[in-house]
C-alpha cells in the first residue's frame, strides 16, 4: 500500500477541516495529562480535555489509544488521544513515534487527519504516522478498512526551509522501512532467490544505483562455496547481487552485507515444523541492505556505498548439502558443516570476503542469523557486535533512533570451541551455549582485524509473530534500516 500523504501546516488543529484529530498525552503521577501542542484543543474542550479523557479510561500509556467524538468542540469531528508513556522534562523521538504509529494504526479507514504530535518531534511523527499505517494486503482478497490517507502534520510555520528537509528525510527513511517490510512480507513463493535479485535490481536501477547480479554459473567460476553449498537443495539456485552508490563527493566508502535465506527449512538438519512459516523472513538482513543502499541514494548521502547481498534458499533434497561436508569459501578458508541449519553464516563469510576486497573504511553486516539473540535479548532488541569502537558507535545510533540495538561481545576463548578436525573451522560448536556470540566469533573469521565492523543479529526484531504496537504490525519490521541510515548519515557527517 503506499505510503500516506504526509503533509506540513501551521493552521490552528482546533478549527482544521479534517476527519479526526489527533493529541497526545502523558502518563502523570497524578493520571493523565495532555502533551504540549494541544493547547487549542483543550480550550474548545474549555479547559475540560483531561477530566473528560481520565472519565474514560485514559491513562497516557504507551500504546495507549482513546477516542472520543467531539461534538463540536473543534471542527474535526473524532479526536484521537495517544499516549506517550511517562516522560522526563520531553519525550524522546521512539515515544513521539510510537505513539503516532498507534494512533494511525487507530485511523485506518480515515481520508485525512491532523496530529499535534509534530509539535514534539516533526520527524519522529511523520515515521511513526507512515510506519504505523503500513498494511500488507496484496495476497488478500478483502482487504478491510483502507489505511490512513492522509496525516496533516502541526508545526509553528509550514513555509520554513528546516521542517520541510525533516519531513523529506522522514518520508525517505519510512520508505526505505516499508520497502523492506514489503519484501520481508512477501512469501517465498514468489519472492526467491532469482526474482529477489530482480526487485532489488530494479529499485536500485530506479534510484541510480550501479548493480551487478552473479547467477549460480558466476559464483561457481568465483568460488563462492557457501552460497552454493547452501543453495544446493534448492531447485531455485542461488544469488549474489552487488550494489553501489558512487557520489562524486564521497571521501569515505561504507561496506553494507546483509544475509538473504529466501526461506530456511534447515536443510538436512531440518527445523521443526511449528513455525517454520515464520522462516519466510530469514532474508531480512539483505532486504534492509538494498532498502538502505537505495535510501543512501535518495538522501544524495556523500558517502560511497558498495552492498554485497547473498540470497540463497536452504531446502532438503537429494542434491542437499550436509552435515560433515566441507565448504571452501569464497578466498580459500574452509569450513567442515556440522548442522545445516547454520546457514546464514556460510553465505555471509562469502559475502564478507568479497566486501572486505574493496578496502571499505567501515562494514556492516545484518542478518537474522541465530534463535539464540531472541533467548539472550528478546523480540526487540537487536545483538551488535564486532570491533568495540564501532560496535559501541552502531549501538548509539540505534538506540538514538529508536531499534534499541544492544552491544555484546565477542569472546576469544569460543574460537577453539569452533575448531574443525577436518577443516580451517566448524560451522557450528559441539554445544549449545553462547549461540549468538559463537556466530559473531565465526563471523569476525572472514573481517580483516585491522577493518572497523559490526554485525547485527536481528532474529527477534526482523519479524513481529506477536500483536501490533506502537508502529508496528504483525510480520516484516524493517529493522534495522533506521539503524543503518543512522550510521551511515553519521558517517557522512563526521567520517
Amino acid at each position: 500500500m503506499p505510503t500516506p500523504k504526509l503533509a506540513l501546516t501551521d493552521a490552528d488543529v482546533a478549527r482544521a477541516n479534517v476527519d479526526a484529530l489527533v493529541v497526545g498525552t502523558v502518563q502523570g503521577s497524578d493520571g493523565v495529562a495532555l502533551a504540549a501542542g494541544a493547547e487549542s484543543v483543550d480550550a474548545g474542550f474549555e479547559g475540560g480535555l483531561v477530566e473528560l479523557l481520565s472519565l474514560l479510561g485514559a491513562a497516557g500509556k504507551a500504546d495507549e489509544v482513546i477516542k472520543l467524538p467531539t461534538r463540536g468542540a473543534t471542527s474535526a469531528p473524532l479526536l484521537v488521544a495517544t499516549g506517550l508513556g511517562t516522560i522526563d522534562g520531553e519525550p524522546t523521538g521512539e515515544q513521539v513515534r510510537r505513539a503516532a504509529g498507534a494512533a494511525a494504526r487507530a485511523l485506518a479507514g480515515t481520508d485525512r487527519a491532523v496530529t499535534t504530535l509534530s509539535r514534539l518531534d516533526l520527524g519522529a511523527a511523520a515515521e511513526g504516522t507512515a510506519l504505523g499505517a503500513y498494511t500488507f494486503t496484496t495476497y488478500r482478497g478483502n482487504s478491510g478498512d483502507a489505511p490512513l490517507g492522509r496525516m496533516d502534520l502541526s508545526v509553528p510555520s509550514a513555509r520554513a526551509a528546516a521542517p520541510k528537509r525533516e519531513l523529506a528525510r522522514a518520508v525517505a527513511v519510512a520508505e526505505a522501512v516499508r520497502t523492506t517490510r514489503d519484501l520481508v512480507n512477501t512469501p517465498p513463493n514468489d519472492l526467491y532467490p532469482a526474482s529477489f535479485a530482480e526487485r532489488a535490481v530494479a529499485l536500485a536501477g530506479d534510484a541510480g544505483l550501479r548493480t551487478e547480479v552473479l547467477d549460480e554459473q558466476a559464483l561457481r567460476a568465483g568460488g563462492y562455496g557457501g552460497i552454493l553449498g547452501v543453495g544446493s537443495g534448492s531447485s531455485r539456485p542461488p544469488r549474489l547481487i552487488r550494489l553501489h552508490h558512487e557520489p562524486a563527493a564521497a571521501k569515505t566508502r561504507v561496506a553494507l552485507v546483509g544475509k538473504g535465506v529466501t526461506f530456511d527449512t534447515g536443510g538436512i538438519s531440518i527445523k521443526p515444523a511449528a513455525n517454520m512459516d515464520h522462516m519466510t523472513m530469514d532474508m531480512a538482513g539483505a532486504a534492509a541492505v538494498v532498502a538502505t543502499a537505495v535510501l543512501a541514494a535518495r538522501l544524495e548521502l556523500p558517502v560511497e556505498i558498495v552492498a554485497t547481498v547473498p540470497m540463497a534458499e536452504n531446502m532438503p533434497s537429494a542434491t542437499a548439502y550436509r552435515p560433515g561436508d566441507v565448504l571452501t569459501i569464497y578466498g580459500g578458508k574452509t569450513v567442515e558443516v556440522l548442522n545445516t541449519d547454520a546457514e546464514g553464516r556460510l553465505i555471509l563469510a562469502d559475502a564478507l570476503v568479497r566486501a572486505g576486497e574493496d578496502s571499505p573504511d567501515y562494514l556492516i553486516d545484518t542478518a537474522t542469523l541465530t534463535g539464540a539473540q531472541m533467548v539472550a535479548l528478546g523480540n526487540r532488541t537487536p545483538g551488535v557486535m564486532g570491533t568495540p569502537k564501532f560496535r559501541d558507535r552502531v549501538v548509539a545510533l540505534s538506540q538514538d533512533v529508536g531499534e534499541n540495538g544492544w552491544a555484546m561481545p565477542l569472546p576469544d576463548h569460543l574460537r577453539s570451541e569452533l575448531d574443525s578436525r577436518l577443516a580451517d573451522i566448524a560451522n557450528v560448536t559441539g554445544n549449545r551455549w553462547a549461540g549468538m556470540l559463537v556466530a559473531g566469533v565465526f563471523l569476525a573469521e572472514f573481517v580483516d582485524d585491522a577493518m572497523p565492523w559490526a554485525h547485527i543479529d536481528i532474529a527477534g526484531p526482523a519479524f513481529n509473530t506477536g500483536s501490533p504496537w506502537g508502529y508496528h504490525g504483525k510480520g516484516g519490521t524493517g529493522v534495522p534500516v533506521r539503524t543503518l541510515a543512522a550510521v551511515l548519515s553519521d558517517i557522512a557527517e563526521h567520517g
